[in-house]
C-alpha cells in the first residue's frame, strides 16, 4: 500500500520544534509582513468566506459547518486529503459562521451548540490564528486537524506513518512486512517537548504551532497524537483535550491562540511561541471567554533547594480550570510561569517526571506572587532512602529500563524491541538496561531479580519498593521471595482506563507499592542468590500485550 504514496526524494522535512531550533528561520510572524498587504481582505463565494491575508496565504471557511477548505500559499493548495477538510475534531457539522474585519485584522466565528471556534488573520502574515471555546461535553474530544494533500511534504519520523499493511491493534496500529509497527499515536513527544510540529520541502513549511494548553488536561508530561501521514495524505493535530490514558478531567473554556503558520521554509516565528505570543491585538475582537494578558498573573519562586542536580525540574500549577508549567533553573531553582488566570493552585515540583513538593499558591490579575525559596524536604524523594540495591532510579518514568525509549514510538510486539523476557542479577552492572520496562500478566510476569546479602541484612526484615508510572487494566504487581514468602494482591491505585502501554505513554499516575518481608524470608548462605519473583495480578484486560501490565518506574530493597 505504501509503495503507491508518490514521494519527492527532493524534500525533505522537520517534525518538531522548540524555541532553539529558530534562529535562523524565516520568521512567520509579525516580523514577517509582506512590505505590501493592498490585497488583504475577505470575499464571500456563496460556499466559503474568502481570505486574503495580503501575504502569500488565502484561506476559506466554509459557511456551513466551520470547516477550513483550503489553504493556498504562493499558489498552490495545501489543504485536504481523503475528501476531508480539516476542522475541530472530526468536523462540527451544521454551523451557524459569521465574518468581520477590525482594522488590520479579520475574525471568523463559528457557533456549534454550546462550542464556539475561531480563525483570524492579520494583514501581512502567513498566519492562521485559531482558538476555540469548549463549555461542555456535548463534542466528545477536541482537536483541530490539518488535513494536507498527499505529496506535498515527506516525513522523516515515519513511525506515525498509518499506512502499514497488517492491522495489529484496535484499527490504530498497524505493522511492516518488516515487523515495524507504525501508529498515529507514536509521536515520542511530551507536550513539554515542543512548541510546533509540521513539515517542510525545504522551500515551504507547513506547521502547527501548540497554544500554552491551559484548559487542556495531563499535565506537562502528557503524550497525544501530533501528526501523522498515510496513503492518502497527513495530518496536524492540536491536541486540545484527548482521553487516551488520561489522568485529568477534562477542563472547560477558551484554548488558543493555536498557529496554522506557512513559510518559506524554516520553521515558525519564535514570537508565535505559547511563551513569547502576545496578543493584545485580539483584545477587542469579542472572542468569547478571552482573557487578556493584563487580566492574569505570574508566579515566581526564587529558588528551589533539595534538588538532585543531575535531573531536570518543572514546576507545575494546576486547578479544575487552568493548568501552567515552567522550567527550574537548573543553577539554583529560580522559575517564573507567566499568563497565569487569577485563581488558587496546587503547585507541584517534578524532579524528573516524580511529584517531590506540593504546595499552593493564589495568583491575581495583573500581579506577580513571589515564593521564597522552596525547600524539597529529603524524605519526599525516595532516591534519598538508603538501599541494600535499587535498579532504575526514582523519576517517575522508566528511563534507562529495557526498551523504554522505543516504547513512545513503537508497540511492544516491534522487531526492534529486546526481548521482553530475561532475569535480573543485581551486581552485574546491567540491572536496569536488562530489566524490562513494562510487566504484563501474559508475557513477562514472574521475571526474577537475583541478589545477594549479608549476614547481618539476611537477619533483619527489610521493604522491598516497586514504583510504577502507569498501568493498564489494573495491573500492579505481587512478589515471591526465595519461592517460600508471597506477598498479598495489592489494591490497585487510581490509572487511567484506556491504553497506554501500546499506544506510546507511560505517564499515568506515579505510585509506590512497597512490601514489609520477614528475615525469614532471606536465605542464610551469604554466598547464595536469593530470588525475587515479580507477578502481575489482575483479574482484567485480554492476552498478550493488552493483558493486565504496569510501568516499572524504580525498584529497591531498603537497607
Amino acid at each position: 500500500m505504501s509503495g503507491s504514496v508518490n514521494r519527492p526524494v527532493r524534500r525533505r522535512t522537520f517534525v518538531l520544534g522548540t524555541a532553539a531550533t529558530a534562529g535562523s528561520a524565516a520568521l512567520a510572524g509579525p516580523l514577517a509582513q509582506s512590505a505590501s498587504a493592498a490585497s488583504f481582505g475577505y470575499t464571500d463565494d456563496g460556499s466559503n468566506y474568502v481570505v486574503d491575508t495580503g501575504a502569500s496565504l488565502v484561506f476559506k471557511v466554509s459557511k456551513t459547518n466551520g470547516d477550513l477548505t483550503s489553504l493556498v500559499y504562493k499558489g498552490t493548495e495545501y489543504q485536504g486529503y481523503g475528501g476531508m477538510n480539516s476542522h475541530v475534531e472530526s468536523g462540527l457539522g451544521a454551523s451557524t459562521v459569521t465574518i468581520a474585519q477590525s482594522g488590520t485584522t479579520i475574525l471568523v466565528s463559528v457557533t456549534h451548540g454550546t462550542l464556539k471556534h475561531y480563525y483570524a488573520a492579520r494583514s501581512g502574515e502567513n498566519n492562521v490564528y485559531l482558538w476555540t471555546n469548549k463549555a461542555d461535553t456535548s463534542v466528545s474530544a477536541t482537536r483541530y486537524i490539518v488535513r494536507v494533500k498527499a505529496g506535498m511534504f515527506l516525513n522523516d519520523q515515519p513511525d506515525s506513518y498509518t499506512y502499514a499493511p497488517t492491522t495489529i491493534e484496535s484499527a490504530d496500529v498497524f505493522e511492516k512486512s518488516d515487523g515495524q509497527t507504525r501508529s498515529k499515536h507514536y509521536s515520542k513527544n511530551r507536550v513539554i517537548d515542543y512548541d510546533y510540529v509540521g513539515w517542510t520541502t525545504g522551500s515551504v513549511g507547513l506547521w502547527v504551532v501548540r497554544s500554552n494548553h491551559e484548559k487542556a488536561s495531563g499535565g506537562p508530561f502528557y503524550r497525544s497524537l501530533l501528526r501523522h501521514q498515510s496513503a492518502d495524505g497527513g495530518g496536524l493535530y492540536e491536541i486540545l483535550y484527548y482521553g487516551e490514558n488520561q489522568t485529568e478531567a477534562q477542563r472547560f473554556g477558551l484554548q488558543g491562540p493555536y498557529v496554522i503558520a506557512l513559510t518559506d521554509g524554516g520553521a515558525p516565528s519564535s514570537s508565535l511561541y505559547h511563551a513569547n505570543l502576545t496578543t493584545s491585538w485580539a483584545d477587542g475582537l469579542g472572542i468569547s471567554g478571552y482573557t487578556a494578558a493584563s487580566s492574569r498573573g505570574r508566579v515566581a519562586g526564587v529558588g528551589i533547594t533539595g534538588r538532585n542536580t543531575a535531573y531536570a525540574y518543572t514546576v507545575g500549577l494546576a486547578n479544575s480550570a487552568a493548568q501552567y508549567w515552567g522550567s527550574a533553573r537548573a543553577s539554583d531553582g529560580y522559575f517564573s510561569i507567566t499568563g497565569v488566570l487569577p485563581g488558587t493552585y496546587t503547585l507541584t515540583v517534578f524532579k524528573g517526571e516524580l511529584a517531590v513538593y506540593t504546595g499552593s499558591v493564589a495568583v491575581t490579575a495583573g500581579g506577580t506572587t513571589t515564593l521564597n525559596s522552596i525547600v524539597i524536604p529529603a524524605s519526599n524523594d525516595p532516591s534519598n532512602a538508603s538501599a541494600i540495591w535499587r535498579i532504575g532510579d526514582w523519576d517517575g518514568s522508566p528511563s534507562g529500563f529495557k526498551n523504554a525509549d522505543l516504547m513512545t514510538y513503537a508497540h511492544p510486539s516491534d522487531v526492534r524491541a529486546a526481548s521482553w523476557t530475561g532475569n535480573v542479577v543485581v551486581g552485574s552492572g546491567t540491572e536496569t538496561s536488562a530489566f524490562p520496562c513494562y510487566l504484563w500478566k501474559d508475557v513477562n510476569s514472574g521475571i526474577i531479580v537475583y541478589f545477594k546479602l549479608t549476614a547481618a541484612q539476611s537477619a533483619a526484615a527489610h521493604t522491598l519498593r516497586i514504583g510504577v508510572t502507569t498501568a493498564y487494566a489494573n495491573g500492579r504487581p505481587q512478589i515471591v521471595v526465595n519461592d517460600t514468602w508471597t506477598s498479598a494482591v495489592p489494591s490497585p491505585p487510581a490509572q487511567p482506563s484506556t491504553r497506554s502501554l501500546t499506544v506510546g505513554s507511560y505517564r499515568g499516575n506515579n505510585y509506590t507499592f512497597t512490601y514489609s518481608i520477614p528475615a525469614s524470608a532471606w536465605l542464610t548462605d551469604t554466598g547464595a542468590y536469593n530470588t525475587l519473583k515479580i507477578y502481575v495480578a489482575s483479574g482484567s484486560g485480554t492476552t498478550s500485550f493488552l493483558s493486565a501490565g504496569t510501568s516499572v518506574d524504580a525498584i529497591d530493597l531498603l537497607a
